[in-house]
């Protein structure tokens, strides 16, 4: 039985150019070596240096997208999903390497009708260091955070992981196409795989990590083009902000706005972190767009008959790898 599917290749770039100039003939070399129907796009989210010149003369074959304004990561994925034609959808760093076995693990998955995707091993372009693997979450008070990466030797292992990293997450198109993509307002970048993993999984849907699909990251080469490490941090806080607004309702939504206020809001304006008051002022500016948020996927909740919420599914996964002999490690 062939388990093999067809993959739509989805990559945004922004001031990319020697990224993809470097990395993307080991997509080409690990699609080619899968021996599969693919197709490759990418989403230049208004570079400034010559990306799109690029991609027209070396990758003729390649479905280009080019966005008018830059707009972030979400925005830019979205915009390349619903352009795929295929059964199966990556979504690619510009500065990840995949190995050339890299889709050989990850089809067996596909096998069950309730997986929702795959991420491989994440490690340093130079040396085995494990950048990110399967994360097992935990709540502190009402606040979500990763507990501790793991992972299994075995090729007969699963594991479930809280999140596919948007740095190379292997995922069904057509349940990524019903959830929508990823939520936009998590624009220009963090947080926006966490939450999509998120919703999946209160659907019902599963996500795995696999240790021997293996690709290569090179640390901080696509958020290093955005303006300053204090206006980055105010976007990640603003981001965490957003996700847990969206997944937490009634007392535990009360309580978590109290939580946040006491622990980061005033802690951090006390020392001089004044940075953290733009994320809690976008957090309230844009509380009719969370609202709307939280409708649509209600929606969708009642469409698929689901009450799972984001307790059950913290539940889950730390519940699947009790008394599992598990190689584990902190973020």
């Amino acid at each position: 039985m062939n388990i093999k599917k067809s993959v739509s290749v989805v990559i945004p770039n922004y001031n990319g150019k020697h990224l993809l100039k470097e990395y993307l003939p080991f997509t080409y070399a690990a699609l080619n070596n899968a021996e599969i129907v693919y197709e490759v796009i990418i989403v230049d989210d208004c570079s400034k240096d010559d990306s799109v010149e690029f991609i027209k003369t070396a990758y003729p074959e390649i479905k280009l997208v080019v966005n008018p304004v830059n707009k972030g990561f979400s925005y830019a994925c979205n915009r390349g999903i619903e352009v795929t034609q295929h059964e199966l959808i990556l979504i690619l760093n510009s500065d990840v390497k995949l190995t050339a076995d890299y889709f050989e693990y990850q089809w067996k998955y596909f096998l069950a009708c309730d997986t929702f995707g795959v991420m491989g091993r994440i490690i340093d372009m130079e040396g085995d260091g494990i950048q990110d693997a399967a994360r097992v979450p935990k709540f502190n008070g009402l606040k979500l955070k990763t507990d501790y990466f793991c992972y299994s030797d075995s090729e007969n292992s699963r594991l479930y992981t809280f999140y596919l990293s948007g740095a190379n997450a292997l995922v069904d198109a057509s349940k990524l196409k019903q959830l929508g993509g990823f939520s936009e307002i998590f624009s220009p970048f963090y947080c926006e795989d966490m939450e999509l993993s998120i919703r999946a999984w209160r659907l019902g849907w599963k996500s795995y990590y696999e240790h021997h699909a293996i690709c290569r990251h090179q640390v901080s080469a696509s958020t290093k083009n955005y303006e300053t490490a204090q206006w980055v941090k105010s976007v990640y806080f603003r981001n965490r902000f957003y996700l847990h607004a969206i997944h937490l309702n009634g007392i535990a939504l009360l309580l978590w706005y109290l939580q946040i206020t006491l622990i980061d809001l005033i802690p951090k304006l006390l020392i001089g972190h004044t940075w953290i008051w733009n994320s809690y002022k976008e957090l309230f500016k844009n509380r009719k767009l969370i609202r709307q948020y939280k409708s649509n996927f209600k929606e969708l909740l009642t469409q698929n008959t689901s009450r799972i919420t984001i307790f059950n599914v913290v539940s889950k996964i730390r519940s699947s790898v009790e008394n599992k002999k598990l190689h584990k490690f902190k973020p």
